[in-house]
């Protein structure tokens, strides 16, 4: 009897692991870890944003600047003002073109229903 292999997945363990499991996994990463910003090689590390590895270094013990921390609270606040602008535009965009088709449609269906009635009577057969 031939046994399926189990589907493995794709994203690295330590990105998938809850905030229990990666505060008992930071503990044995932070020593050999030789960057600068710990923030920053934290949450690349284990796949969290900025303000979730700082919330988690403070509870291993690591202090880290209040500053620094008003810095990505105001980055983190930027970047949801711009995709939602973003987004905002991209919706214009496509009900502008939603529009103009409809405008368009019209706008043939005016053209070609107005040519038929001037150029064939009732009785005449549309050649197409």
């Amino acid at each position: 009897m031939i046994m399926k292999s189990k589907k493995r997945s794709n994203t690295p363990r330590h990105k998938r692991l809850n905030r229990v499991s990666r505060l008992q996994a930071a503990k044995h990463w932070m020593p050999k870890y030789e960057g600068k910003n710990i923030v920053k090689g934290y949450s690349t590390h284990f796949g969290v944003d900025k303000l979730c590895a700082v919330k988690e270094l403070e509870v291993l013990g690591y202090k880290i600047d209040t500053q620094y921390i008003n810095r990505l609270k105001v980055s983190l606040i930027e970047r949801q003002k711009f995709v939602e602008r973003k987004d905002k535009i991209k919706e214009e965009k496509r009900l502008l073109a939603k529009y103009l088709e409809d405008k368009l449609d019209y706008c043939i269906t005016r053209y070609i229903g107005m040519e038929i009635e001037e150029n064939y009577g009732e009785d005449e057969e549309i050649p197409f």
